[in-house]
């Protein structure tokens, strides 16, 4: 699966949809330091990244990751609402 890998100068997070973490069985230990927008979930980096892509692995399956960095101080993510279940 491809996913897209956004950061600023101070963070970054994977964009997934929130459906797939529910698929993955997931989506209750994922943290208030993610984001949301619309049906998609922004995983921070530094601990929810590694819960997906620990899961991912476990059940076989391929990440493939694109990367959009923002030069800006604060990426447009950080404006979305927190994670919430």
């Amino acid at each position: 699966m491809m996913y897209t890998f956004h950061s600023d100068p101070g963070h970054g997070w994977l964009q997934v949809n929130r459906l797939e973490l529910m698929d993955l069985g997931i989506l209750d230990k994922i943290s208030h330091y993610s984001y949301q927008y619309g049906g998609d979930v922004y995983l921070e980096e530094d601990g929810d990244l590694n819960c997906f892509m620990n899961e991912m692995k476990a059940r076989g399956k391929p990440v493939e990751i694109t990367e959009i960095c923002s030069r800006h101080d604060d990426s447009i993510i950080r404006s979305y609402e927190g994670f919430t279940l």
